[in-house]
């Protein structure tokens, strides 16, 4: 199963009343496994960079200016995610976002049910908790430390993570000892299984076990295993 992690950085905080993408990231996983394939652009969005929108993910206007417009990376991106399930943190904002951006270039947007949200996911299994990025890495023990912005690849890469322990840890089909191998020409991950052959254990009760389990047995009276027999026939000598 192929799925995409995603995370977009914007100009603000409403895709409607035109603040714009400015970074996308993206990285796959096959079965839940990263493949090591990702995919990373940054987009001028044609308008200034408001300070607050700056503070967290550094990108400034004159470091965008140069960069392509999203018209001129759509089709790579799209060729990228193919048709995959998208997993995002905060789903609905970074697909509000994109279906703003691919809407403004007349293309198809994508529905909302490809989406796999993983602040839903944290909230459902953590009620009450924090849910941000950050309070799941420190949760799950994952090294978040080179997070001093916001950046599109870096928080896809550490949402991979995140999400896969909140699909229940880095082996949730439990197949335990297993190996990854990744196949450089063709992309492909195959998972193999180790096997560690065991000794079988003796459980045969020994002679002296044997001996102590029927002296145990003598020792109770009226049995219920022997319930509706004859009593042994009492001879005297």
């Amino acid at each position: 199963m192929r799925e995409i992690v995603l995370d977009t950085e914007t100009t603000g905080v409403n895709a409607l009343s035109g603040d714009r993408v400015v970074e996308i990231g993206c990285v796959e996983l096959l079965n839940h496994v990263a493949t090591g394939n990702s995919w990373h652009a940054y987009i001028n969005p044609e308008r200034d960079m408001p300070a607050e929108a700056e503070a967290v993910h550094g990108l400034s206007a004159a470091f965008l200016s140069d960069k392509p417009v999203f018209a001129a990376v759509a089709g790579d991106f799209l060729d990228f995610i193919q048709d995959s399930p998208l997993i995002i943190h905060n789903a609905s904002f970074d697909m509000g976002f994109l279906n703003a951006e691919f809407t403004r270039l007349g293309l198809k947007t994508m529905p909302m049910a490809r989406s796999v949200d993983t602040v839903a996911m944290a909230r459902k299994r953590f009620p009450g908790a924090p849910a941000s990025l950050d309070a799941l890495c420190r949760r799950f023990g994952i090294d978040n430390s080179g997070r001093t912005y916001h950046g599109a690849l870096l928080d896809a890469q550490l949402l991979a993570e995140v999400y896969l322990e909140l699909m229940g840890g880095r082996q949730p089909d439990l197949v335990l000892g297993a190996t990854v191998v990744k196949t450089a020409d063709v992309g492909l991950v195959v998972v193999e299984e180790t096997r560690i052959f065991r000794a079988p254990r003796p459980h045969a009760a020994s002679p002296e076990e044997l001996e102590a389990h029927a002296a145990f047995l003598k020792a109770i009276k009226s049995p219920l295993w022997l319930a509706g027999e004859e009593p042994a026939a009492v001879t005297s000598g």
